[in-house]
């Protein structure tokens, strides 16, 4: 496998941004959104490329749509956004002049790509455009596997329209890859690609889905953050489906969709949270329900997510304990100040386990003090509510002596010869 030769610090220097940002909006859109049967009905419906050809003049989006997506994901404290510039069923949202199958040519009759990034950028976000490689719409797409002169074609034409997006449309923050089958990164020359992604794009930030790890992993449905201190965005759709679904009502709610990004922020990732637009472009309205609310909660609380993190995992966030909800807080950590995100209320007294430090104070975020005991590793914050002030998320602002410690494994084992981790009581 190809690295990218980037240093260490050019690569902190691009990503300086991304660290501090947190939430940003993921914006899965193309033709697929009229059968609104997900994003993948072309392949698993076995629909024919000349039935589903139809849908790129039948598509009629309203002008400007990604106007208020920008400002829904800016009220919700997103401070990026990534938007399929095209997805596996080859149709371009953008002007292309190496193909006809885009927005402009058909239905909706402009660039679909601009409005995002021009919408972007009114509300201060940074631009990122997806891209997938894998085409089920070019004739080169499935034999590229097995056929070098199709590979050589596809290769060129994919090289073609990652160039045109990075010369079209100003500076672009994210480029963002999916969908890396059938090749291997060194099928698709990911090596060359992302060279002169970079040579168009100075600062852009690029994603391991091309089979480099690049500047960030990209966990999808899960909190597994990358090992090595490497900077990781885990993705997920506000339901089950990436792409516009109505019949899909399993939708996350407001507690969920807190509980996700404190769970990464505190593994010094982010959360990439994803809406489908209907065909028009409008978000559906349980979306916006709970992305309001999350905004209401993260223009209180915001500091606490976007500012307090500890890259080494941040003390009690084990995920597999923690995202089965088998403890009531997790930790984020700013310096000496511990943020208890409290996410399920335990009355009048919660106890608080594995605390190495000696607490110096105790309170609301932004609020009164609270009471508190301390015997050895074992800390009590009382006389609190009875219910939870905050219905969501909680925090409670710990303030510690020295550098934050957790005590893990084991409160007391056997003592070991050599003397082990955790060989003291």
């Amino acid at each position: 496998m190809t690295v990218q030769n980037t240093s260490e610090s050019d690569m902190d220097q691009r990503l300086a941004w991304f660290r501090a940002a947190r939430f940003g909006v993921f914006i899965h859109w193309g033709l697929y959104a009229q059968l609104g049967r997900w994003e993948w009905v072309m392949n698993l419906e076995r629909i024919p490329i000349p039935d589903y050809e139809k849908l790129a003049d039948s598509w009629k989006p309203k002008p400007n749509a990604a106007r208020e997506w920008a400002k829904l994901a800016k009220q919700a404290g997103m401070r990026y956004m990534v938007m399929t510039t095209k997805h596996h069923e080859g149709f371009c949202l953008f002007d292309s002049a190496l193909t006809d199958y885009n927005a402009v040519k058909h239905g909706p009759g402009r660039d679909l790509v601009a409005e995002f990034v021009e919408a972007a950028r009114a509300e201060g976000l940074k631009v990122g455009l997806y891209y997938s490689l894998m085409d089920w719409h070019h004739p080169d797409g499935v034999i590229c596997r097995n056929d070098e002169a199709a590979r050589r074609r596809f290769v060129d034409y994919t090289h073609g329209l990652v160039r045109e997006l990075m010369t079209n449309y100003g500076k672009v923050d994210i480029l963002w890859y999916d969908g890396m089958a059938p090749l291997t990164s060194e099928g698709w020359e990911a090596d060359k690609l992302n060279s002169m992604a970079r040579s168009l794009q100075p600062h852009i930030i690029i994603n391991d889905r091309a089979g480099i790890p690049e500047d960030f992993g990209t966990p999808e449905q899960t909190i597994d953050p990358a090992r090595g201190g490497r900077m990781w965005e885990t993705c997920w759709p506000m339901n089950d489906s990436w792409g516009y679904s109505p019949i899909d009502k399993n939708w996350k709610s407001t507690w969920h969709v807190l509980r996700m990004l404190r769970t990464v922020a505190a593994d010094a990732g982010n959360l990439l949270l994803n809406v489908s637009p209907s065909p028009l472009g409008e978000i559906p309205p349980e979306s916006v329900k709970v992305l309001k609310q999350v905004g209401r909660w993260m223009k209180k609380n915001g500091p606490t997510i976007y500012e307090a993190t500890d890259r080494w995992k941040a003390l009690y966030n084990i995920p597999n304990w923690t995202w089965t909800g088998q403890l009531a807080f997790e930790y984020t950590v700013k310096g000496s100040t511990l943020y208890l995100h409290v996410n399920r209320w335990a009355g009048r007294t919660l106890p608080v386990g594995g605390l190495v430090n000696k607490v110096l104070s105790a309170r609301f975020y932004n609020g009164p003090a609270i009471k508190f005991t301390q015997k050895g590793q074992q800390l009590w914050l009382e006389n609190l509510p009875e219910k939870a002030p905050d219905p969501f998320d909680t925090v409670i602002e710990v303030e510690v002596e020295g550098e934050p410690t957790h005590a893990r494994g084991p409160l007391c084992v056997v003592p070991s010869d050599p003397p082990g981790p955790y060989a003291s009581c």
